[in-house]
């Protein structure tokens, strides 16, 4: 039987819980496949009722939501409560808005939902309650671990209706990407990429560009020695292994249209190489996708918006973007499986 995405409210006082409001009104215009908030019920009337809107709400089980969602808004109620208070974060709903994440991982790894979807959520609000991981990609990944005893390392990738793209590291300052950039862990970013393509995306034979980390790729060595001793080796490793890899390539010239015709994933070597032109080519549209975990995980490509939460003014169409992604994703998994 069909199940549900688990949708996580994320920080309630930026704009996921509007945004969730939005996607559920627009179900049936935009072809919104069904979902599940999981959410304090009083934040999300008193949201709509803000926002000057009435959507039906139900509380519901996970199992339920695939039968009220074409008449309402089904919320599996949170224990822990909200403060509502769009445009100011406050750490007293830290406990809510990770219980939200914990509770649809579980439902996920359960079988009770299809996908995880998660809104923004902001790190100081938690970081000032305790919170103690560096952001929702590796606190997915603790989860995953302490639920399956296997530790994965989660990837990161952008994806847009023309270009995805994965940053080998992530939140780092710019001076310690090449402290920290490894031949090893391009290497193994690149497999859980190409596992993930083929699996989840139906990409038989995904090929991967590798973009370089210095301009021109380095040049034969003439600005920087990271391409060759670093980049390259990996990319050695790769084909050797049957991954259609190529590079390292410079990344001023990967993403034209002429160039994204070529691959399926660029690889990037450090967080803005790879977000700039996924976020410029399709910032309303592109999707957060974490690969490498046992369940599919998709969020909007952009955070909470506080200066603008409350006003109205949030568009869904990334969430609906991610939404929609979660479901193919799942149902491709699906068929894979039974095969």
């Amino acid at each position: 039987m069909a199940t549900a995405l688990a949708l996580s409210v994320g920080d309630p006082s930026g704009i996921g819980p509007e945004i969730a409001i939005a996607a559920f009104l627009a179900r049936t215009a935009a072809a919104i496949p069904a979902f599940y908030l999981l959410a304090d019920p009083a934040l999300i009337a008193s949201r709509a009722r803000h926002l000057g809107v009435s959507p039906p709400i139900e509380e519901v089980t996970p199992e339920q939501a695939m039968a009220v969602f074409g008449r309402a808004l089904p919320i599996v109620p949170l224990d822990a409560r909200f403060i509502d208070s769009p445009g100011r974060p406050d750490s007293a709903n830290a406990a809510g808005t990770i219980e939200a994440i914990d509770r649809a991982v579980a439902a996920c790894l359960a079988g009770d939902a299809a996908a995880v979807v998660t809104c923004p959520i902001a790190k100081k609000p938690l970081y000032d309650a305790g919170f103690r991981f560096p952001g929702h990609t590796e606190y997915l990944a603790h989860l995953s671990a302490r639920h399956s005893g296997i530790d994965t390392m989660p990837v990161m990738m952008l994806a847009g209706p023309d270009l995805r793209t994965v940053p080998v590291t992530i939140h780092i300052a710019l001076a310690e990407v090449p402290k920290v950039l490894t031949t090893e862990l391009i290497v193994t970013t690149a497999r859980i990429t190409a596992a993930d393509l083929a699996s989840r995306f139906g990409i038989a034979r995904p090929r991967l560009a590798i973009a370089g980390l210095n301009p021109h790729a380095g040049e034969g060595g003439s600005m920087g020695l990271e391409d060759e001793q670093i980049v390259r080796p990996a990319i050695a490793i790769l084909r050797a292994e049957g991954i259609d890899a190529s590079g390292p390539l410079p990344a001023d010239t990967l993403f034209h249209a002429r160039a994204r015709a070529g691959y399926d994933a660029a690889l990037c070597m450090y967080h803005d190489q790879a977000l700039i032109p996924a976020k410029a080519l399709a910032f309303d549209e592109a999707v957060n996708v974490t690969l490498g975990l046992p369940f599919i995980r998709t969020s909007p490509d952009h955070g909470t918006a506080f200066d603008i939460a409350g006003k109205g003014v949030a568009r869904p169409d990334s969430l609906i973007a991610a939404l929609k992604l979660a479901r193919k994703l799942a149902d491709t998994d699906a068929k894979a499986i039974a095969a």
